[in-house]
């Protein structure tokens, strides 16, 4: 049955299916540069469109622009979408901060989690999937950039760290995420991406449980990113233009 939208819903609907119109083909364009210029497959970036603080007629025109990974910051928003539109079509990734007693609601959703910043945060996970009987894919949440304003483990303890986290049960560890600094310096930023992708390196040398994932680059410094090896990107404002709320 058909859910019949209201005049407001039909007017953001259109809103937003302009906006990706004219933005979804400059993104790819983007990445599909980049990725050529290091020498890499443009289809080996996946982007994830990020909906965060837009409404659910964002997600309805993503899904209709062809785009099928998305991605949300906060729990509450990640249910309300999801409620909205199903699971069929999406592959929901949950991109923020993730407190451990709100574990049970994001694995009810989201089928990636970026932002496993701690041990006891991925303890928490595995043991929650046990319970439901599935198996968590996660990635692991690096502070590449030393500001103690980010979350995430320490380059050097995430070689032990990630490895531990790898062996619990119920859980898959498909790679790294990192925030990089909010500045426009090219060379603080392809540090931060860099440090990213040679922890990555250290900690397969070790384990062959990790996976191959970096989960990296944002509307300002994509670019960067792909250079540097990223496998995901996660752009919300080039897609969707400024927030709403």
């Amino acid at each position: 049955m058909a859910v019949k939208l209201s005049g407001e819903e039909l007017e953001f609907g259109a809103l937003y299916g302009r906006r990706l119109a004219e933005n979804l083909p400059r993104v790819r364009e983007r990445i599909a540069e980049a990725a050529v210029k290091a020498g890499r497959a443009p289809a080996s970036v996946r982007l994830v469109a990020v909906t965060k603080g837009h409404p659910v007629e964002a997600v309805r025109a993503a899904l209709r622009a062809g785009l099928e990974d998305l991605g949300e910051n906060r729990v509450e928003e990640l249910e309300e979408k999801a409620a909205a539109l199903g699971h069929e079509a999406v592959c929901w990734h949950m991109i923020g901060h993730l407190q451990r007693r709100w574990v049970p609601r994001a694995l009810e959703v989201a089928q990636l989690v970026h932002s496993v910043d701690t041990l006891r945060l991925a303890e928490r996970i595995s043991r929650v999937a046990g319970e439901s009987g599935t198996q968590a894919r996660i990635l692991a949440q690096v502070n590449t950039s030393g500001e103690g304003s980010k979350s995430g483990l320490d380059p050097e303890e995430a070689l032990e760290q990630v490895g531990r986290m790898a062996e619990l049960p119920n859980l898959k560890v498909e790679g790294l995420m990192t925030m990089a600094p909010l500045v426009d310096d090219e060379a603080v930023l392809s540090a931060a991406f860099r440090r990213l992708r040679a922890t990555l390196e250290r900690i397969k040398s070790g384990t062959a449980l990790v996976g191959s994932e970096l989960s990296m680059g944002m509307t300002n410094d994509l670019e960067i990113a792909v250079r540097e090896g990223s496998t995901m990107v996660r752009i919300g404002t080039a897609l969707f233009g400024e927030r709403l709320r």
